[in-house]
């Protein structure tokens, strides 16, 4: 009997395993729920609500489908085609039911976190809704179902609804039908505007019905939405509202509706056995021949292939030899992908070269001595802050980058004011000057914060001290750009015979110091008054007619902005901030060094506002300032700054990742055994949390990714490093800087290998998020944000030019950064051995 119930309890276990076995086997050949939280069949993918940031084009329901995301934010909204500053809804908790592999996530209008307060706030109207959106599984579709928790009121029927957005980029071209409608998702916005009855514009419609095929001549993009529950469907193009839009899927909600107010079945057509192709992933630029050189290649996880990776040296009169080849090393797994490592280090003969790894190969990059001498910081220093520089006219050759721009700087802001891109004006102006009254000494220097037109005084300071720094360490007297500040005229490509990194760094202080004089503080911002003037492209000579405000010549009837004697002067913000105040003055304090014999008045005044600003914010704060102090000690060899640093030894010890790299150029100078031997002790334990953080990823960084590339962040590391490895050299190497700069040159996640300096390189970030952005450009030297993250796990680094957390060009470190980071490198590998 005993031995009959085992037989028969092994037999129903074997069942039950084949049994759970098939089932689970089954699951895969249809959407089902992963173990990462999201929905999944074959190559296409479906996450809700794991990113909520829809002014960027990421949140709500989103698609990846086939290695490409091609859908995003799937939610209510108020706006037919929404954009910035437009009201979202607040998130709640996303809710997973394993027993349907069903996603939920609740929300509600309006956010009272950002309703009328806040950075960037946004004015609701007077409506409270809330809502739950599902995403559940059927066969190999999926169904969003929205279920509001009451109706809404009469007078928003036919304002509501649930909008899908289409990614434009990879829709060029493409074609779509809708019940019997059809035709191509087009390259410019071509549809009908009309005016509501608020008197807003929105675009007609592209095709109506109940049924949406997307690219369905594509298998990797075919896609189809049908309505389920009578509301149907509008396809609409965003970018006839505004330029950064997408192309939109949109259901109204209809009267009475709550549950099931939306019901939408979605097939995203899905290759069987989809994988993503091998990656190799280099620098775009190359390799110094003492450099380490490894090429990392990205494999989809399920590719269970291990092929050879071979270099090869491109020959001189055409074709390839094989520099070297063997079997690449496992790394293991990171974000979706699996990744090996091929090292080349050993290869050191001069020349061009490709790596290969089965039939992918990537661009040609050199091996010399002088990769990192010409073509990759120049264009920085050449182009882009030339390009970026206000209050000037910028000429190159035939072209005219942007006119005289923003001479009528700046206006008083108003008084209790919170401008809608975050800056704000408490209950006083700070100054003698009352709202409205023009400011002088601010309409001279500066340069525009990349992709936007306003000045941010942490922004200006970061990019003179890092141009500083960098023509202090490396002495770098390139001349190829003529800059007159008598004319305001900069011609790119003629040199005048000054170096330019001096006349960069004078241009920046202009600003800053002319401020300061002026109003006795440092501004905190200066800015468009105007949403219309702030969302202007391209020619900033457009934005304002240049010509001081004055109420007294003007009439009753303002004149449009632009045009003379409309008041469409910048606003100049200010503020009490007393550590931004140091931040600025550490970069003033620096710089009057190298302003000595260039501008000597200039010297003077930047080195007597720090050491106002020492005093000032001393007698307020006591702990703070050891940047300043690091550079007033150099600049002035006075005994009080290094009694400052040697007393806050343990304070620099337990911030020794924001305090190491600067205080260690003066150990040598200060020759305090106690403050050297706590430093030092302190950098030991930060280089052994480097290391480790470095061995998380395959690139060699400590890189956390998120929903911002990570590229400005990795630049900084790698300038904070070089400083490091030259002031402690037996405790840091080079690694880490070397590792960085290859990361922003191409050797970083996702399947664009682009250098993130825009123009550097075989292949780099083209187009991008510059002023120029609406024609599809660049501007060379600018440096990109870089590959972000769609969460969980999908790295994305789009060619598309409206991306800002993708592809914004930043000012200050993210420029300067980059600029000293390669001739960092250079300087480091080709030092004499």
């Amino acid at each position: 009997m005993t031995i009959k119930i085992y037989k028969m309890f092994r037999g129903f276990l074997a069942l039950f395993i084949l049994t759970t076995f098939q089932t689970h086997a089954q699951s895969k050949q249809q959407m089902h729920l992963n173990d990462k939280e999201y929905l999944q069949y074959q190559g296409v993918d479906v996450m809700l609500a794991y990113d909520f940031y829809p002014e960027g084009h990421q949140g709500g329901v989103g698609i990846i489908q086939n290695g490409q995301r091609v859908a995003t934010n799937g939610d209510i909204r108020l706006n037919p085609t929404p954009g910035q500053w437009q009201p979202i809804p607040k998130v709640g908790k996303r809710v997973i039911d394993k027993s349907s592999g069903s996603i939920s996530v609740h929300m509600e209008y309006p956010n009272e976190e950002i309703n009328r307060k806040g950075f960037n706030p946004v004015i609701y109207p007077d409506l409270h809704f809330s809502y739950t959106i599902h995403v559940v599984p059927v066969g190999k579709a999926f169904r969003i179902i929205v279920d509001l928790d009451s109706t809404l009121p009469d007078n928003w029927i036919g304002k509501v609804g649930f909008n899908f957005e289409l990614y434009p980029g990879a829709l060029f071209g493409k074609s779509y039908y809708m019940d019997g409608a059809f035709g191509i998702f087009p390259q410019q916005a071509n549809g009908q505007i009309y005016i509501d009855e608020e008197g807003e514009t929105q675009v007609m419609p592209m095709a109506r019905g109940n049924k949406l095929t997307i690219a369905p001549e594509s298998d990797e993009q075919r896609m189809t939405i049908e309505d389920q529950n009578g509301g149907g469907l509008r396809l609409l193009d965003g970018r006839g509202k505004y330029n950064n839009g997408w192309f939109v899927v949109r259901s109204l909600i209809q009267k009475g509706k709550a549950k099931g107010a939306v019901a939408w079945l979605v097939t995203p057509h899905a290759i069987e056995g989809w994988q993503s192709s091998p990656v190799v992933q280099v620098s775009q630029v190359g390799y110094h021949p003492d450099q380490q050189k490894i090429a990392v290649i990205e494999l989809d996880a399920s590719d269970k292939r291990r092929l050879s990776a071979s270099l090869l040296r491109i020959k001189e009169d055409g074709g390839f030899e094989i520099a070297l080849q063997s079997a690449p090393k496992d790394w293991g797994n990171f974000l979706r992908g699996h990744y090996l490592k091929f090292d080349f280090s050993q290869i050191r003969k001069p020349g061009m070269y490709v790596v290969k790894y089965g039939s992918d190969t990537t661009v040609p990059f050199q091996i010399s001595d002088r990769v990192y001498t010409e073509n990759v910081w120049q264009p920085t220093l050449e182009y882009f802050l030339p390009v970026q520089m206000c209050h000037m006219r910028v000429n190159e050759k035939y072209r005219v980058w942007h006119g005289w721009c923003h001479m009528d700087d700046a206006r008083m802001a108003p008084v209790d004011s919170n401008h809608f891109d975050g800056y704000k004006q408490g209950t006083s102006t700070l100054t003698k000057y009352r709202s409205g009254e023009s400011v002088p000494g601010l309409n001279t220097g500066a340069w525009h914060d990349a992709g936007d037109f306003d000045i941010r005084v942490e922004s200006q300071a970061e990019t003179v001290y890092g141009l500083t720094l960098a023509y202090e360490m490396f002495d770098v007297k390139y001349d190829n750009t003529t800059i007159n500040q008598q004319t305001h005229v900069v011609e790119i490509q003629q040199p005048d015979g000054k170096p330019d990194m001096l006349q960069q760094i004078e241009h920046g202080l202009l600003s800053i110091a002319g401020g300061y004089n002026s109003m006795g503080i440092f501004y905190r911002g200066i800015i468009e008054p105007t949403l219309r003037q702030y969302t202007i492209l391209g020619d900033p000579s457009n934005i304002t007619d240049n010509k001081f405000y004055s109420e007294s010549n003007s009439t009753n009837i303002k004149p449009p902005v632009g045009l003379p004697d409309a008041p469409d002067d910048r606003w100049v913000f200010t503020e009490d901030n007393p550590r931004r105040s140091l931040e600025v003055a550490t970069a003033l304090a620096a710089a009057s060094r190298v302003m000595k014999s260039y501008n000597d008045t200039l010297a003077s005044e930047c080195l007597q506002i720090a050491e106002q600003v020492w005093n000032k914010t001393r007698e307020k704060n006591g702990t703070d300032g050891i940047e300043l102090a690091t550079e007033l000690y150099i600049t002035t060899k006075e005994k009080k700054y290094a009694d400052f640093l040697i007393a806050n030894k343990d304070k620099i010890a337990k911030q020794i990742d924001n305090y190491g790299w600067i205080v260690g150029r003066v150990l040598p100078m200060i020759k305090n055994t106690d403050l050297t031997n706590t430093v030092t002790a302190a950098v030991k334990i930060l280089y052994d949390k480097i290391k480790l953080q470095g061995n998380e990823t395959p690139y060699g960084v400590p890189y956390r990714p998120n929903i911002w590339g990570a590229g400005w962040d990795i630049q900084h590391f790698g300038y904070k490093q070089y400083f490091l490895h030259a002031a402690f050299p037996e405790i840091v190497t080079d690694e880490y800087m070397l590792a960085a700069l290859n990361f922003i040159l191409g050797c970083h996640p996702g399947s664009n290998t682009a250098s993130f300096a825009s123009g550097v390189g075989a292949h780099s970030m083209i187009p991008a998020y510059g002023f120029n952005r609406a024609d599809w450009s660049y501007i060379p030297g600018g440096i990109s944000s870089g590959t972000a993250l769609i969460r969980p796990d999908f790295p994305e680094l789009l060619p598309f030019p409206f991306l800002w957390q993708q592809g914004e060009y930043v000012l200050g470190g993210g420029t300067t950064d980059y600029l000293f980071l390669v001739l960092a490198a250079n300087a480091v590998l080709n030092k004499p051995h």
